[in-house]
């Protein structure tokens, strides 16, 4: 898939139960996966969160693999939606990339238990289900990687290297959820900015004093 296409998000309700009762289960396994890891943690751990047995949870998940995978699922699903609800394609490169940063920071550390189990457990999937999630983490990269080209291409960003750049700044901002809170930090929004204009910087934008590009707050429902 080129650059310039969307990923097709149309599969995502096949993928994520809209039920409430596998929402509150997706929500009692993130809780156990993030505090024990997927390998430490069973079926019933997770059901007894519930109050359930471990029959219960096999009508919504035949399995534990396959409750992993909606919650990676339905974590990179967001990422690609809140990047392109925050990218105002009009303004400057510099102004477009410190919205999606500070919307992807934002993210990882109000979500940093979820945030652990998507980007940390997603190598205990089946073959399959693992391919599906590269591809949802390609077109994140994708949508960053864009800005930072078009940057580059107007002159506004000084880049040595496209890939090798837009990957320290998705790398940077996903380490968030492995951290936060910590280092000094509780609050999302403090974090968000401070990766914003780090951004910025990694890219030698020469707009870094343009209050639009960092110093705006993009609101997030997460």
């Amino acid at each position: 898939m080129s650059d310039t296409n969307a990923l097709p998000l149309t599969t995502a309700n096949t993928v994520v139960s809209t039920s409430k009762a596998a929402a509150r289960i997706r929500a009692a396994a993130v809780e156990a996966f993030a505090e024990n890891g997927y390998g430490g943690t069973t079926t019933r751990d997770i059901a007894a969160r519930l109050g359930l047995s471990p029959a219960a949870m096999y009508p919504h998940y035949k399995s534990k693999e396959e409750l992993l995978f909606a919650i990676s699922y339905e974590g990179h699903l967001r990422c690609v939606e809140l990047l392109r609800e925050s990218d105002p394609t009009d303004e400057p490169p510099a102004v477009r990339l410190a919205s999606v940063v500070r919307a992807f920071t934002r993210w990882h550390a109000t979500h940093h238990a979820r945030g652990r189990v998507v980007q940390y457990e997603m190598t205990a999937l089946s073959p399959e289900h693992y391919r599906e999630i590269v591809e949802l983490r390609r077109e994140i990269s994708r949508l960053v990687k864009r800005i930072v080209r078009a940057g580059s291409a107007d002159g506004s960003f000084v880049v040595p290297d496209v890939e090798g750049v837009n990957l320290a700044i998705n790398s940077l901002c996903v380490d968030v959820c492995r951290w936060f809170p910590g280092r000094g930090f509780d609050d999302p929004d403090a974090v968000a900015d401070l990766y914003a204009e780090l951004a910025l910087r990694l890219v030698g934008s020469r707009d870094t004093t343009d209050d639009r590009a960092v110093g705006a707050r993009v609101a997030t429902d997460g």
